[in-house]
């Protein structure tokens, strides 16, 4: 059984930087493809950023040049680093995985997301 857990989230004020982790759990044999998504109320939900396999990231336009997404494989880790929020980055973030089990299954993932609240 796999589980993703976010932590990380809070409240900021305008212009301020928070770190999002989200670490993976259970008897894994590779994550693949990782990405953060986030949705706020109303809305749908949006992919924010994306990482290959390390290989290559992908940000939606509204978030490059202010939040970076990496892992950990060693740790089974993988985090977003967000700069200079703003009110409209209020949302669920949540992150998701795709992630091989022991004997061989391929799934994505989801946590059950952390609230980012940013003040204005």
């Amino acid at each position: 059984q796999v589980q993703l857990a976010e932590s990380g989230g809070g409240l900021v004020q305008a212009g301020g930087s928070l770190r999002l982790s989200c670490v993976a759990s259970g008897i894994i044999r590779t994550i693949n493809v990782v990405c953060w998504y986030r949705q706020a109320p109303w809305k749908q939900r949006e992919l924010v950023a994306a990482d290959t396999s390390g290989r290559d990231t992908d940000y939606a336009d509204f978030v490059k040049g202010r939040f970076t997404i990496s892992r950990d494989n060693a740790k089974n880790t993988v985090y977003l680093q967000m700069n200079s929020l703003q009110p409209e980055d209020t949302a669920v973030y949540y992150c998701n995985a795709q992630i091989t089990v022991n004997y061989g299954m391929t799934r994505d993932y989801w946590g059950q997301g952390t609230q980012v609240t940013v003040s204005s």
